[in-house]
């Protein structure tokens, strides 16, 4: 089991989680990321550098374990009272945010200091876990709507792609067509 996948503890692990997190966040905006160093991050989160290497292996697993942190959704998706509408509005905030060159890199720290996949599947399950919301919305309206995986496949997936492999282009028009392309076909408006 890895480290990342261990369950969060309360206490004075809680504490040190969250305050070597801020040490990252901090130092990663004054230094930047190239200059970071497990010492560095030990000594602003007054901690020792065995205590992060303990707990997280190494930097990247600690930027990836961070990463994961700030991908995770702050608040269920907004309300505009019908799928499509609804479905658009997340997935341009999800578009803006993720392919900002901050979401960018999140993205990338995720995912490179995870050898054995747990952070993609839990920014995996942040998107599930929104769009279920949207759904479920749409369903307690009565509307038809397609199911989470479709959605996933149909806007996440190739807005992942396009962000890490082909990033130009990257618009509200994207998003929403692609919103509009998932629910086709489930009773939303065209």
């Amino acid at each position: 089991m890895s480290r990342r996948a261990m369950v969060r503890p309360g206490g004075r692990s809680a504490r040190v989680q969250q305050a070597v997190h801020t040490a990252v966040r901090e130092l990663q905006a004054e230094v930047g990321r190239p200059e970071l160093t497990v010492p560095m991050v030990a000594a602003r989160a007054g901690v020792t550098p065995s205590t992060i290497y303990r707990r997280w292996g190494d930097l990247q697993e600690l930027l990836s374990d961070v990463a994961v942190e700030h991908l995770r959704p702050e608040a269920p998706p907004e309300d505009h009272g019908d799928l499509l509408a609804d479905l658009r509005g997340w997935a341009e905030q999800f578009l803006e945010e993720m392919a900002s060159p901050a979401g960018r890199a999140y993205i990338r720290d995720a995912l490179l200091g995870d050898a054995d996949g747990d952070n993609a599947g839990r920014c995996s399950a942040y998107a599930a876990e929104q769009i279920a919301v949207v759904l479920a919305r749409a369903e307690e309206r009565g509307e038809e709507a397609p199911d989470v995986e479709t959605v996933l496949d149909r806007v996440v997936a190739p807005m992942m792609y396009r962000i890490l492999f082909r990033p130009a282009g990257l618009t509200d028009a994207y998003a929403n067509r692609l919103a509009r392309e998932a629910v086709q076909g489930f009773g939303a408006p065209r």
